[in-house]
């Protein structure tokens, strides 16, 4: 998948071959853009009940490098913090109903935002960024480091300490919905505080008002 920077990589080229180019929320000159990836529906339906899931929850730091499908991507995000209902309400809750987290998708072609609706990703940045996401070992081969970054800017009325709290528990409810959804699908999954948060947002060149709060690294299970 792919993405932006106001320097792109030479030669450097998505799955289809396209040349990389920025993404929404650089500005650059670029005069074209690579298109956002159009998510496949998320499947409602499980045979895995929600008591099984919460059972079978449960941590985990070793990882195969095995891909997610686009389908299973698709069902991962929607069900992280996708639109559930009409007037874009979501699956997990968020602080006076204002939507401050974004969800980033590092994988090992770029990184992508996922934008609820319409139910895509769109592309932001064309390098690895994986092993940048944490400080464990198995964040850089796992397939997907989901990062949950915060528009302190939509919380403005609030001190910098309450931003970080209320931003920091409405990603608390995004990881839970991730949690269920992989132990639901066999998936294994960790939520992760143990990350250069700071450097991470540099890498990244997000504005100054937004920030970092966690990681959350998904893939299959090494066996």
């Amino acid at each position: 998948m792919s993405a932006s920077s106001n320097t792109i990589a030479a030669g450097r080229q998505s799955r289809d071959g396209t040349a990389w180019s920025p993404g929404r929320q650089i500005v650059a000159d670029s005069p074209k853009m690579i298109a956002a990836l159009e998510l496949p529906p998320p499947r409602y339906e499980r045979t895995v009940s929600l008591t099984q899931a919460l059972r079978q929850r449960r941590s985990t730091r070793e990882y195969s490098d095995r891909g997610l499908s686009t389908q299973l991507l698709s069902d991962l995000l929607w069900s992280g913090f996708g639109i559930n209902r009409p007037g874009g309400n979501r699956t997990a809750p968020f602080w006076r109903h204002i939507v401050v987290i974004d969800i980033y998708v590092a994988m090992a072609d770029g990184v992508w935002i996922y934008e609820p609706h319409p139910h895509t990703l769109v592309p932001y940045l064309p390098s690895d960024l994986r092993a940048q996401t944490g400080y464990q070992d198995f964040v850089a081969s796992a397939p997907v480091n989901l990062i949950y970054v915060a528009h302190g800017e939509r919380l403005a009325e609030l001190t910098s300490e309450e931003r970080r709290l209320y931003a920091s528990v409405d990603a608390a409810f995004i990881g839970q919905n991730v949690y269920l959804f992989c132990a639901s699908v066999g998936l294994a999954t960790v939520f992760r505080g143990a990350l250069d948060v700071q450097q991470l947002a540099r890498t990244l060149m997000l504005p100054h008002e937004q920030f970092v709060t966690f990681a959350q690294t998904v893939g299959y299970p090494r066996t």
